[in-house]
């Protein structure tokens, strides 16, 4: 071998670009879809009648009726129209985003999470279960999962400096979230558009989701806590990715603390949702009472917080922006169903599902409703906009198989939280994995067994409900 060819490195493979879904052409393609299915399927309808406030589907009224293909411009008018129809949930969306964006504005989470990571920093043992219920509670009750991508900066250095690795610090935030999104208590973007699509009280059974909360918190505690003992124990079985240790020793130098002002606006938040958890059980608040909610606590927060009226109009504004794809996918993922209406064709398709397994145990029913809402949210991995597709079906298909509409909730719910751990569709998966420095394959390999013990805590929770009647209906 010459010495030149000795010097010449080879070159490096190109690195291949991961895939990227935009959601918004999968969404065009379903309603492409849907309106090509209006010129194939038969039309028919089933009566609807008032039950107790609710529109039930009469089970023996189906009937045929004379076809109503949808054209291409009626297709692409259903975007706006489904828009239109969505519009409730879609403000409601962005006033929440508005709301984070003050409240992230005043300082409060950081200051909070970073005073408990220094408290923490002498009994790491105590990082993970705290720290991960910290999210866990945010996901649940408030939804948070993009949020979240601003603190893995946070938590990744910590858990380096306390001996774990990148993985740790990535899943203290993306598990806990996720644990808390799973189970989804009092989230407004998944059960809550969810159970007002399904015309049930919001956050209604609410008994059983706490009890589900708290499963699959320690489940995911347990599977964080043994992988970061194991890295502690030994190091070289950690994964650094973008971390070092002199980043994490900078934090924990960090002089940040509490103060009147932090404690205030915390005070002011857990004070909304003991009026909000009052408001829905006493008075049956929904979308416009929570929203309203939030944008007084926005106005508290920011007087506590010293903020003029023009940075708080200012960072209101930024929240919301920050939420406007999450919003829109919403509208355009009620397009489909505005085709499907128009076509006439909802109803067929729930006939003969419902004749096809009408002598299936209700069991496998439900096995059946819970596995196709985990394929859909691979497609769609936004949590409101996957619910505002599917559960115009899955409420009346549950009427029809004497299933409990709570229990497609749950259904919808499990499959949501559980997807967004280890679908590459996911937006903030793969978000906080590239800011970690985390290949998705490594990631998947080490997440998948617990996404597997999740998906079986997800069914034997909706057969559970199949068999309570989990409700009130």
């Amino acid at each position: 071998m010459s010495q030149l060819s000795k010097n010449v490195e080879p070159a490096a493979a190109p690195k291949k670009k991961p895939v990227q879904i935009n959601a918004f052409a999968l969404l065009f393609g379903v309603v492409v879809v849907a309106m090509i299915l209006t010129w194939i399927l038969p039309a028919g309808e089933y009566n609807r009648v008032e039950v107790d406030g609710r529109t039930v589907v009469e089970a023996d009224s189906f009937q045929w009726t004379e076809s109503s293909p949808v054209n291409p411009f009626d297709m692409v008018k259903a975007i706006h129209k489904g828009m239109v129809e969505a519009g409730g949930i879609i403000f409601f969306v962005l006033i929440i985003g508005g709301f984070f964006g003050v409240f992230k504005a005043t300082g409060t989470i950081d200051v909070l999470i970073a005073t408990m990571a220094k408290k923490l920093a002498k009994r790491e043992k105590l990082l993970i279960p705290i720290m991960m219920l910290f999210f866990a509670a945010g996901g649940s009750l408030m939804g948070m999962a993009e949020e979240g991508l601003a603190y893995i900066p946070l938590l990744i250095p910590l858990a380096i400096a306390l001996g774990f690795d990148t993985i740790t610090g990535m899943a203290i935030v993306l598990l806990g979230a996720a644990a808390g999104f799973t189970t989804a208590v009092m989230n407004p973007f998944t059960v809550g558009i969810a159970q007002g699509i399904a015309e049930l009280p919001l956050f209604s059974g609410i008994g059983l989701r706490l009890i589900l909360f708290v499963v699959v918190y320690l489940v995911s505690v347990i599977f964080v806590y043994r992988y970061a003992m194991k890295v502690k124990r030994n190091p070289e079985l950690g994964f650094y990715g973008n971390y070092d240790k002199s980043v994490a020793d900078e934090l924990l130098k960090s002089n940040v603390q509490l103060t009147t002002k932090h404690k205030l606006i915390l005070g002011a938040f857990l004070t909304t949702y003991v009026v909000l958890a009052y408001g829905v059980i006493k008075y049956e608040w929904y979308l416009s009472e929570i929203a309203a909610l939030f944008i007084i606590l926005t106005i508290v927060i920011g007087i506590i917080g010293r903020l003029s009226v023009d940075n708080l109009v200012k960072n209101f504004m930024s929240g919301s922006a920050a939420l406007i794809t999450g919003a829109l996918i919403i509208g355009v993922s009620r397009a489909t169903l505005v085709v499907l209406n128009q076509g006439h064709i909802v109803d067929p398709m729930l006939y003969g599902v419902s004749e096809a397994i009408s002598h299936v145990p209700g069991t496998i029913s439900v096995v059946g409703m819970y596995s196709f809402q985990t394929v859909i949210h691979f497609i769609l991995a936004s949590g409101s906009g996957h619910a505002m597709l599917t559960m115009p079906i899955m409420t009346p298909l549950a009427d029809l198989l004497d299933i409990t509409r709570q229990t497609a909730v749950l259904s919808f719910s499990f499959a949501d939280g559980i997807g967004n751990i280890i679908f590459p569709t996911a937006g903030t998966l793969m978000a906080g994995l590239a800011i970690a420095g985390i290949p998705w394959t490594k990631w998947a390999k080490w997440v998948l067994p617990l996404v597997i013990i999740q998906f079986v805590i997800g069914l034997i929770a909706v057969v559970v409900a199949h068999f309570i009647n989990y409700g009130p209906f």
